[in-house]
């Protein structure tokens, strides 16, 4: 009868009116939350680049608000916090052993955020091979949009404990290299002045400087060719889409390489005759009856349609879009 007593002489109604005021005031601090993530996100938006800065302010502060939120609302209902310090200890090491893979996940989100080397906005590749800009860093997995506009969620935990390249750090430029070859007993200065002639004029190669030249390496001396690499620095903007950006050079290379004559090689096998009854090269040939080998005249060529260097450019109006379908 003394519990009974009890619970009929409790006061049911501020217990009430407690509980409510502190849902409300979670709510409230949630709501508010979602606000101010807004809010940041419009200004990053407004920004020429990511902000990487605005990010870590808008992750604190919309963090900041619902663990303040809940502690009011626990406060509000008359519960001592002090109290429930040992019970909390308890409560998290169960939860630390039963989720550990969802805290792993949430404190490489938090390390990531405030890692220096790697910001939003970011173009970075795995190891995997994986390439994209990191759009969000959220507590479970870094969200990345790849140049196909992909968005593939990452776990937090794989960008910490792998290797991570990061194309624009801080904002700057790469060098680029590209491989190339041609045939043996090409002209190496022929082929040097036209892939460099050819590289600047892609429209995103950066001036030379003192630091940063655009050159043109042999590399080797491979089975059926010379290996050539073009080392170029491209401008930060298109270096963030590799895969169009040496698929621009390539082209480029072709084209010069052809208008100069300068043969391409591919596997192929061939038969020299060095001596035939004493006759050699095209007497050989000749007292064989075959044709003696014509140089090839150089030609004319019209530069053709770059499109992946077109997919780079910005300065370029966009494409017309086709006529819809009539409607019927």
């Amino acid at each position: 009868m003394n519990v009974l007593d009890g619970l009929r002489r409790f006061d049911w109604g501020n217990l009430a009116q407690d509980i409510g005021l502190a849902l409300l005031i979670f709510i409230g601090a949630f709501m508010a939350s979602s606000l101010v993530r807004q809010l940041f996100q419009r200004a990053r938006q407004q920004t020429v680049r990511a902000n990487a800065s605005l990010y870590v302010a808008e992750k604190l502060v919309t963090y900041g608000l619902i663990i303040f939120g809940g502690m009011l609302a626990l406060s509000v209902t008359g519960l001592d916090l002090t109290s429930l310090a040992v019970f909390a200890g308890a409560i998290g090491v169960g939860v630390g052993l039963g989720l550990q893979g969802v805290v792993k996940e949430f404190v490489s989100g938090l390390v990531i955020i405030f890692d220096p080397n790697i910001r939003v906005g970011d173009f970075i590749q795995i190891n995997e091979g994986l390439r994209g800009e990191i759009t969000e860093v959220g507590p479970r997995a870094t969200r990345l949009r790849t140049n196909d506009g992909l968005n593939v969620a990452i776990p937090n935990s794989t960008i910490i404990e792998n290797q991570v390249i990061n194309w624009t750090f801080r904002g700057g430029t790469r060098r680029i290299h590209v491989p190339f070859r041609v045939a043996y007993g090409s002209d190496k200065a022929k082929v040097r002045e036209a892939v460099l002639r050819a590289a600047h004029d892609v429209s995103f190669t950066m001036p030379d400087t003192d630091s940063r030249r655009t050159q043109v390496w042999l590399t080797g001396f491979g089975e059926n060719a010379l290996e050539f690499e073009l080392v170029v620095w491209p401008t930060p903007d298109a270096v963030r889409r590799p895969a169009a950006l040496t698929a621009a050079y390539n082209w480029a290379i072709e084209d010069a390489l052809r208008a100069e004559c300068v043969e391409v090689p591919f596997p192929q096998s061939d038969l020299h005759v060095r001596s035939f009854f004493g006759l050699t090269g095209e007497d050989a040939l000749g007292a064989l009856g075959m044709k003696t080998r014509e140089l090839p005249k150089p030609e004319v060529v019209t530069p053709s349609q770059n499109d992946a260097e077109r997919d780079l450019r910005t300065d370029l109006p966009p494409e017309p879009e086709d006529d819809p379908p009539p409607k019927p």
